[in-house]
């Protein structure tokens, strides 16, 4: 449907493919076509939703240079909108992580029921290099890795494969690289064999079990981000820095 969101439908099988090659960096314009890509699926959703990237990475997060003043409420509210409507969808959705899975890009897989990755993949949430935090991540992994696995990769932003990502609960499933389609073929058979009218309460039970509910505790996270973040001198001398191919000299305030 666009130059970097591809949707495609087969039957009961949707896809959606990321295609801003080598990374799929999510800038505001792929953000907006991510929306529509999804909204559009609301009407009439799939039983299975398929979210990949193509050019063997899913996507290395969110455009540095839309986490400006000016811009990141902007950046916030259209990717949390994608990840909230991604979450409430009714039909299965399954993340295909190869390669780089990184800021956004891990917050999108995250937000996915189950994630099916290649074991080369990489993951991470780099973002306090910038002086900020990824809102939905602070979000979602906790009730997932608890509150100390979180804190820890947050606050190292360190990068991790997918055997420690499989130990933490954020992959579902982990396969040699050339045999992820053979696996997403197998994993989408036997979920297309189950009844169509089941699954999507199945997903909401499981969803109303989980406790504080996402879009709640996302307002929040999403809250202390623009109203308190935003107006750090850190966070501005973090993007600025990396903006300019510098190591940023944190004031502390």
């Amino acid at each position: 449907m666009s130059s970097t969101v591809r949707l495609g439908r087969d039957g009961r099988v949707a896809t959606i493919t990321l295609e801003r090659p080598p990374l799929n960096i999510l800038d505001l314009s792929m953000i907006a076509e991510l929306n529509q890509a999804l909204a559009s699926l609301a009407p009439h959703p799939p039983q299975i939703l398929q979210l990949r990237g193509s050019a063997k990475a899913f996507s290395a997060g969110v455009s540095i240079q839309d986490h400006t003043a000016d811009k990141v409420p902007i950046m916030l509210r259209g990717l949390h909108a994608s990840i909230l409507t991604l979450m409430a969808l009714p039909s299965i959705s399954i993340a295909v992580v190869e390669g780089h899975c990184l800021g956004g890009g891990l917050e999108l897989a995250a937000a996915c029921d189950m994630v099916l990755a290649a074991d080369s993949a990489t993951f991470g949430q780099p973002e306090i290099e910038l002086g900020c935090f990824p809102p939905v991540a602070a979000a979602l992994f906790p009730s997932r890795l608890g509150s100390g696995r979180t804190i820890e990769l947050l606050l190292t932003g360190r990068t991790f494969d997918a055997t420690e990502a499989e130990r933490f609960g954020l992959v579902t499933w982990r396969v040699k690289p050339d045999e992820i389609d053979a696996e997403l073929a197998r994993l989408t058979e036997q979920f297309l064999n189950k009844s169509a009218a089941v699954t999507p309460l199945l997903k909401r039970a499981v969803q109303t079990g989980g406790g504080v509910a996402i879009a709640d505790a996302l307002a929040e996270t999403e809250r202390i981000y623009l109203e308190e973040l935003t107006k750090t001198e850190d966070m501005n001398e973090g993007v600025v820095a990396f903006l300019e191919k510098r190591p940023p000299v944190w004031k502390h305030r």
